[in-house]
This record gives C-alpha cells, sequence and structure tokens, in this order.
C-alpha cells in the first residue's frame, strides 16, 4: 500500500494572534511605525511548518463574521472577547496578500469560524486517504483527532513542536476517545469563547465526570448519583450543559469541499513575495523564504521545481590609490530579494598596504571636513580587541582600507601617525557604534577627538522601537544589502574563522562598504533629526555622551574577589537553611528550582489556591506574581521567592563577576547602552551593574566588593533624591507637591499626613510605607489590585488611598489625563529635552493594549526627563574634571546614581563639583536634591 499523503490545515487566526503576543514584549516596528509582529509570526510558523514537514498539499483557514449558528444558539458567544488589536486587523489582509503569493489557498466561508472549515475538510480528505494535521495551538481540535487526523502544535519558546494523536489526547483530556473532548468542554465551559458550562465544573471535575459518566448526556441522566449542591448546580443548569457542548462542538458540515489539486503545495512566484517582505522589512524571513523553496526542500509533489537564482560576487579587481574611481559592475541591478548588492553598485573601494600609500592616505583624510571610519577587529570585547584594520570614507561609493598586521608593535607605529587625524578637533568622525571604535583605539593610545555623529544612536532617536544594526539599517533606508560577516569567517561555531585569516581584498570589499553605508546613513539621519525635532537630543547629550560612556567603560571599577568568595559560603548557608525550612513546611524533599515539582506541592498537597493559575502547558504557574500574591500569607512562598533571589544573586553575580575582570587591567569593565531602552535610560551589560538587588542584606554586601582603585582613592556615590516625583511635581504643576519639596518635606510623608488627614508629626510608619508605594506607583499606573499586593491594604482600601490620592493632587491627575490626549492627537510623547517616546497603541480598540500604551503616555516623559538630566550632568561633570585635570575618574551610572573612583586629596573639591553638576543640569520648578557619599567600597559610599 502507498504510503498516506500529507495534508496540513492551519488555523489562521489562532497562528496570527500566538505570532503577535510572542513578540509582545519586544514588538517588531518597521522603520514606517508599523507593527509587524502579527506577520511575522505568522510567517515563522507557515516556513517552519513547510520547511520541517515538506507537505503535499496545505490550506489556511480564516474565520469571517463569527460564526452565525453558534450565535443563533446563545446570542452571547465569544461576547467577552476584547476587540481585536490594530495590528492584527492590519496583518490579516497583508497575510493573505503573501499567500496568494505562495499560491496557497486560503479558505475562507461567511457565518463559518476556521475550526468548523478545518474540521470538515479533515473528515473529507481522511476519507480520500489522507493523513491531516490541523496546525493550532487550540485545544479544543483535539475533539476532531483520529486515526489520520492530528493536531500539530507549532514550536514555541524554545518547546518543540507537539502532535496530538489518539494516545496524547487520551493522556491529556483523561478521556476514552476524542470526542469525549466535546463533552469535556461543554462541561468546564470556555471563558475565552463565552461557553458557559455546568456552574462550579472546573477541569478537574469536568474529567471525573467523564469517567465516571462518559457524557454529558450520560450525566444529566444519572444527577442522581450526585451529591449535595453539585448536584442541585448541574440538575438546574442540564439545557445549559447540553447548550455548551453543541457550542463546542466542530462542525463539520460547512459548504467547502477537498479538492487535492487546489491545495497542492506548489512553488511561490518569489519575486512577488519578496517584494512583499521588502515593503515590510522583513530581511532575514526573505532569505528563510529562499532556504524553504531552494531545490532541497520543495515540496515533493513537485518533481521540476524553479530553482532559486544564487548571485555570484565577483572579487573586485585591486585598485590604484591614485587612479580614478571606475565601476566594477554596472549600477542599478538588484538582487533577487529586491536589494542593491556591492556586485551591482558602482565602488570604488582601495586597500591601503605601502608606506606611500598610507601616506597619502592621511594627506587626504586631514583635508576633510568630516570623514567615516570603521575599525575591523579580532573580537567583540572591545578592550581585549586587536585591530586588523581600519576603513575610511568622505564621498559615496568610495573608500579605503589600511590593514594592520599581527605584530601588535608594527600596528602601533604604523597608527601613530594618523593621530593627526583621530586628534584632530575639527574633522567630525562619523561611525555606526562608535563607542567600541573608541575603545578599541585607547587601546593604541589614541583619542577620538572632535564631533561626532553615530548613525546607531542618531537612529535610535529617529525610531526607537525599530533595530539599529548596520545591515537592517542599510536595508531599510538604502534598499541595499551589505555583505554578511559569514561571507568572510564562516558561520558560528568552532570552524568560524576570524577577519585576521580573511584574505586582504574580502577584508577591504567588506569594511570600506561598512564605511560607506555608514556615511550615506549619515545624510539620511541628519535631516530626519530636523525633521522629527530631536536634533537637540541628539547633539547635545547622547553625541557627546558617546565619549563619556565610552571613557568610563575604559576606566572601569575595582572588584574584590576575595571578598565574593567569602560570601559566596556565607549565601551556601543561608541557602542551605532555607531549602530545609521549605522542605520542612512542605513535609518533604523536592526540587525547589522545578516548577514542575513545585507546583503540584504548593497547590495539589499544600492546596494554597482555590483556582490556581496553569501555564498552556497545563502545568501550575509558579511564576514570580503568581507567588508574591500568595507570600503574604504565606511563609513557604515567601521562602522560596528568597530562595530564588538568593540563588540568582549567587549564579548573576557573586560566582559571575569574578569571571569578568579583565585580565589586563584586573578591574571590571560593564558596557552602557545607549540604543536599548525607549525611554532613553542607559543599560548595563557584561556585567549588568543596574540590577544589584539593594533592599535585601545580602544584595547590598554584592555592592561592598566593589572597591577603589588604589589606597590613595575612596568611592563616592552621588544619588538623586526621589528625581521622578520631583519631575512630575514639576511638570504637572502640582502646587502642593512643589511647596513639599521646596520646604524640604519628607515627601512621602507630606503625601501621607495629606491622604490620611493627620498631622505630619502624626503620620505612621505603615503611613509613610503606603503613600510611598503610591507615590511612585501612581508613575507606572498602578491598579488597587497592584497596590493592595505590595501594601497590607485590602483592595477597596487601596481603591480609596489611590481616589484620595488624586483628589489630593487635582493638578497631578489633570497632567496626566493630558499626557494621554497629547499621545492620542500626535501618536508620541515627550520629555523635557525633547526625546520622543513613539505609542502605536493609544489609540487601540482593545483596552488591555491601549491601557499599556497610556500608562507609557504617563510615564515616558518622567522616566525619560530622568534620564536626560542625569546625561546632561555626566557630561558636564566630565568636561569639568578633565578640564581641571583632576584624578578623580567618573566609573558607574546606576540610573539616578553616579560613582567615582575620588582622589582622597580632591573628595572636598569634586564633592562640591559633582553636587553643583547634577542639581544644575536641569532648571525645574522644584530643586533637584542631590545625597553623596564616600566609603572605602560601593556600600559605604551609598
Amino acid at each position: 500500500m502507498s504510503e498516506k499523503k500529507k495534508l496540513f490545515l492551519l488555523d489562521a487566526y489562532a497562528l496570527i494572534f500566538r505570532g503577535y503576543y510572542a513578540f509582545i514584549k519586544n514588538p517588531r516596528i518597521n522603520s514606517k511605525g508599523m507593527d509587524t509582529s502579527a506577520v511575522l509570526g505568522f510567517m515563522n510558523s507557515l516556513l517552519d511548518v513547510i520547511k520541517r514537514e515538506q507537505p503535499h498539499h496545505l490550506a489556511v483557514a480564516f474565520d469571517k463574521d463569527g460564526s452565525k449558528d453558534r450565535l443563533e444558539m446563545f446570542e452571547s458567544y465569544k461576547a467577552n472577547r476584547d476587540e481585536t488589536p490594530e495590528a492584527i486587523k492590519i496583518a490579516v489582509p497583508i497575510i493573505q496578500q503573501i499567500l496568494q503569493a505562495m499560491h496557497i489557498p486560503c479558505i475562507v466561508k461567511p457565518g463559518y469560524e476556521a475550526d468548523d472549515i478545518i474540521g470538515t475538510l479533515a473528515k473529507q480528505a481522511e476519507k480520500a486517504n489522507y493523513q491531516v494535521y490541523m496546525v493550532t495551538p487550540d485545544k479544543d481540535f483535539a475533539q476532531l483527532v483520529s486515526e489520520n487526523i492530528f493536531m500539530y502544535r507549532p514550536a514555541r519558546m524554545g518547546n518543540g513542536i507537539e502532535i496530538w494523536g489518539i494516545p496524547e489526547v487520551q493522556k491529556k483530556f483523561e478521556v476514552e476517545r476524542p470526542e469525549q473532548v466535546i463533552d469535556f468542554l461543554g462541561m468546564m465551559g470556555d471563558a475565552v469563547d463565552n461557553i458557559p458550562g455546568l456552574p462550579g465544573v472546573g477541569e478537574k471535575t469536568a474529567k471525573k465526570f467523564l469517567k465516571e459518566f462518559g457524557s454529558m448526556e450520560n450525566l444529566l441522566a444519572n444527577t442522581s448519583q450526585l451529591k449535595g449542591k453539585m448536584k442541585e448546580k448541574v440538575e438546574a443548569n442540564a439545557e445549559l450543559g447540553l447548550l455548551s457542548k453543541d457550542l463546542a462542538r466542530i462542525m463539520l458540515d460547512v459548504p467547502v469541499e477537498f479538492n487535492e489539486k487546489d491545495f497542492e503545495l506548489n512553488t511561490p512566484d518569489l519575486p512577488k513575495v519578496q517584494e512583499i517582505f521588502q515593503e515590510l522589512e522583513f530581511r532575514r524571513l526573505a532569505d528563510n523564504l529562499m532556504k524553504t523553496f531552494s531545490p532541497q526542500t520543495t515540496a515533493p509533489n513537485d518533481p521540476s521545481p524553479t530553482k532559486a537564482t544564487t548571485v555570484s560576487k565577483a572579487v573586485d579587481q585591486q585598485l590604484d590609490l591614485f587612479s580614478d574611481p571606475v565601476s566594477s559592475q554596472a549600477s542599478g541591478g538588484s538582487m533577487e530579494s529586491g536589494f542593491k548588492t556591492i556586485d551591482q553598485t558602482t565602488h570604488l573601494y582601495q586597500h591601503v598596504d605601502s608606506d606611500m600609500s598610507r601616506k597619502l592616505l592621511l594627506e587626504m583624510l586631514l583635508k576633510q571636513k568630516r570623514v567615516c571610519f570603521d575599525t575591523e577587529t579580532t573580537s567583540l570585547k572591545s578592550l581585549e580587541a586587536q585591530l586588523v584594520g581600519c576603513a575610511f570614507s568622505w564621498e559615496t561609493g568610495s573608500g579605503y582600507y589600511m590593514s594592520f598586521p599581527e605584530d601588535q608593535q608594527q600596528t602601533k607605529q604604523l597608527l601613530e601617525p594618523f593621530k593627526a587625524f583621530f586628534e584632530n578637533p575639527n574633522i567630525t568622525k562619523v561611525g555606526q557604534n562608535l563607542k567600541y571604535d573608541i575603545k578599541v583605539l585607547s587601546n593604541y593610545d589614541i583619542k577620538v577627538e572632535g564631533p561626532i555623529f553615530d548613525t546607531m544612536i542618531a537612529h535610535y532617536l529617529i525610531n526607537p522601537d525599530m533595530r539599529h544594526q548596520l545591515d537592517i539599517l542599510a536595508e531599510t533606508y538604502l534598499n541595499y544589502k551589505p555583505i554578511p560577516i559569514e561571507d568572510l569567517i564562516g558561520k558560528k561555531g568552532k570552524n568560524q574563522g576570524t577577519m585576521r585569516s580573511t584574505p586582504p581584498e574580502l577584508q577591504t570589499k567588506y569594511a570600506v562598504e561598512d564605511a560607506d553605508i555608514t556615511l550615506q546613513l549619515a545624510a539620511i539621519f541628519e535631516t530626519q533629526l530636523k525633521q522629527n525635532n530631536t536634533g537637540r537630543v541628539f547633539s547635545e547629550i547622547e553625541s557627546p555622551l558617546v565619549k563619556v560612556l565610552s571613557a568610563m567603560e575604559i576606566e572601569g571599577i575595582g572588584l574584590d574577589t576575595a571578598f565574593l568568595n567569602s560570601l559566596t559560603k556565607d549565601l551556601n548557608n543561608d541557602l542551605l537553611q532555607l531549602e530545609q525550612d521549605i522542605y520542612s513546611q512542605a513535609g518533604e524533599e523536592f526540587n525547589i528550582a522545578s516548577p514542575k515539582q513545585l507546583g503540584p506541592i504548593l497547590f495539589d498537597k499544600l492546596k494554597l489556591a482555590d483556582k490556581p493559575k496553569k501555564t498552556k502547558t497545563g502545568q501550575y504557574s509558579t511564576a514570580e506574581d503568581v507567588l508574591s500574591y500568595l507570600a503574604k500569607e504565606n511563609k513557604i512562598v515567601s521562602d522560596i521567592l528568597q530562595w530564588r533571589q538568593l540563588n540568582k544573586l549567587k549564579s548573576t553575580y557573586i560566582e559571575a563577576l569574578p569571571t569578568v575582570v579583565n585580565p589586563k587591567t584586573g578591574r571590571v569593565h560593564t558596557v552602557y547602552s545607549q540604543a536599548v531602552a525607549a525611554t532613553g535610560r542607559l543599560s548595563s551589560n557584561n556585567p549588568n551593574l543596574q540590577n544589584i538587588p539593594i533592599r535585601t542584606e545580602r544584595g547590598r554586601q554584592v555592592r561592598k566588593a566593589f572597591v577603589p582603585r588604589s589606597e590613595e582613592y575612596l568611592l563616592l556615590a552621588a544619588d538623586y533624591s526621589q528625581i521622578e516625583l520631583r519631575i512630575i511635581a514639576a511638570l504637572s504643576d502640582e502646587d502642593t507637591m512643589i511647596n513639599a519639596f521646596k520646604n524640604g518635606e519628607d515627601i512621602h510623608a507630606s503625601t501621607a499626613a495629606k491622604v490620611f488627614k493627620v498631622d505630619l508629626d502624626k503620620v505612621t510608619r505603615e503611613q509613610r510605607s503606603n503613600a510611598k508605594t503610591v507615590n511612585f506607583g501612581i508613575i507606572y499606573g498602578v491598579s488597587a489590585f497592584g497596590l493592595s499586593n505590595q501594601t497590607n491594604l485590602n483592595r477597596s482600601e487601596a481603591k480609596e488611598l489611590i481616589d484620595t490620592y488624586y483628589e489630593t493632587y487635582p493638578k497631578l491627575k489633570a497632567y496626566m489625563s493630558k499626557q494621554v490626549h497629547f499621545a492620542q492627537d500626535n501618536g508620541y510623547v515627550e520629555t523635557i529635552l525633547g526625546r520622543r517616546r513613539y505609542l502605536k497603541d493609544i489609540n487601540s480598540r482593545n483596552q488591555v493594549v491601549r491601557g499599556a500604551a497610556e500608562r507609557n503616555a504617563v510615564n515616558a516623559p518622567i522616566q525619560g526627563s530622568a534620564a536626560d538630566i542625569i546625561k546632561i550632568a555626566m557630561i558636564r561633570i566630565q568636561e569639568k574634571l578633565k578640564a581641571g585635570n583632576y584624578k578623580t575618574k567618573m566609573l558607574l551610572q546606576v540610573h539616578d546614581e553616579l560613582v567615582f573612583d575620588a582622589h582622597k586629596e580632591e573628595i572636598n573639591e569634586v564633592t562640591q563639583l559633582i553636587k553643583t553638576e547634577m542639581e544644575n543640569a536641569f532648571q525645574l520648578k522644584v530643586p533637584l536634591d542631590v545625597e553623596i557619599g564616600v566609603g572605602e567600597n560601593w556600600l559605604e559610599a551609598h
């Protein structure tokens, strides 16, 4: 008997929603401001199925106008659903357009749901001797599973695909036959689809009833076997139960027909699909498409697949440094993806490798007003990297590449004359992620002086939500695909080569192309910065900050590794004690780190929650937000959270910090990212020194490990006091709050006195604590539920406190409302210096999505303004320290705090300097206040 053909039927909306929410924390926004997450997520799932399974036949089913029959049965069917997010509404026609270009049928029947279309087609195909795979994460489809019909749940979040046949459905739902899933769904109902179910019957009870009675009908015929309230509820809601079962049943009589010829998977119209992908700015997906439909992976039923044309890359002839520019090929062509490449673009990229050519290159460099440069190195770790070469470009289409030998002393000698260029204060240096290049050159005692233009930083201000890598920027703004680094050194892995081992002619093409592209992007971004009114933030804050951060990262900070080793022993004792306490309360030993083992202990054995939250895989959720809610009243949960925190502290900091000490300097050198947080805040990486917990004793002790460079120094920490509250008071013009700050009052006690209507000296510690939580929480849109979780208040008390807070500070409430309205009208909000946060979902009809955007409309200007202020302070402090030739150095920025290696002889002078510059970085209606401390370690200083 011949092998059965495979038919794959995709549930469009289930996969589109799943794709959209997979990117919800990091949406994919293109340069036009469009959220492409839903399209990208769906296409990833589709191409994965095609590549992995190589199906003979495939189709995609879409809902249209809901289920007419179910709405006639039950008017409230799916009535609870939120409005579909705009990004999904926009995505659907685009996905259908892509599928049309891919020659994949879209099955749509007005008045029918995709479930019913797929169910009908699956049963028809099964009769035609097909194996059918229903591609969907929706558990409802389990009722259709048979010997030849399977559920195919796509891979997600690191988990592989799941294929459910009869055994898997039997195990998952504890049923004898897949059809009983209809009874299961009918009994327990479905809040998402608003299927009522039997009141009081949840998942466990439904499974129990099915074991005893086998079906809804048999349960209703034998209610005499039930007891108490459950008997009453089931008997009183018999009709509702039968209705729910009908609503849960997937229909198998939709007017569609499985015609195997129509469902064949054929080679797509690749140019058309690529055109759509290019419009959406899908780069990796375009490559994925080409790989998916290469001859090796074309569907088996296509005997003569169309081969994707490959574009060969001819090696440029080496051009004379002194010759006129000539084209390596005619310009204007484009590769199959629609992007231009080096092989279709006029260019003159020259390798500089002689004394005479280097001398002439330097002479030309010194005549320029603006030059883009780009270093090629042996490592991504800038302070450990060795220079392999450096590219220069000051005219579109042309540039030079100077290569360096492996001998570092020779490299230093070759670079020495070029100090005249790099340290020239009158030549603007252009680059992409210039901080890296500045730090690499510092290894050779070269400073980068003069104005700079960093395209990565510029684009971050133009479109904060997009990614800022050079290849993405080139494809988006220049319609140009640069040479991938893999073409030079191969793919990641143990066999990957190095730039040093790459032939000079390939190094030249790759490096000068980068400099050339970056120069072109700089011209575009300069115009866009003016159009977006973000030129001031770029020129006055972000550009000068590049050099400040470079200097801080080069300095690094001292680390007492011996102290960390002793802390490890103490922490291990703490963890051991906590483990014993947890085991004692649980009555048994188990793996505390395993959610699979922890969930049943907390919720089956100890029954700490009536209706425990579950993950999509059916496992009990032991996420922090779930456990935090239970920690107040359950010591075991509190202990588990503390155990987790100590374990994370141990692995992330205490054990990890000694491993990142630079072998050359003996110090820890964090790397600050300017182009990550959309609010304007800096982020610290490798290692992250901004997230060391300071509210716990052990967390604070980690700070004790950071020490001055020598006995001649102390660490100095300067911290803005309640800067975000001061900013919101000033921006909202809230007189009561402004006066409290001006009078030097404790703002939390002052708020408590007003909100709880007591004299300032009568405020209790608990009242102050609750007021503090509201003061900080209000910026982030804290709800009564959230406030009750963070305090000892119940939900009604928390609501009353928030209401009273707004009554006490009416201008604050008005300001928040004004910010939301501004965002709704303009699509963005701004900081005090004009940094923009774009809010694409501010007018969404989906309440959850819109609510998040509204919170950002209030929070972003506050958090962003605080970021702007401390950045200005950093720039001014660095200028003063440099101008005064101080030995004191700025080392770290941790949100509202700056840390310095302060020379003991300069302490008094630099303390005043730092305090003055920080407090006067920006003039608000509220005075800025800075607290300064010094000590033998960071903990003492803070």
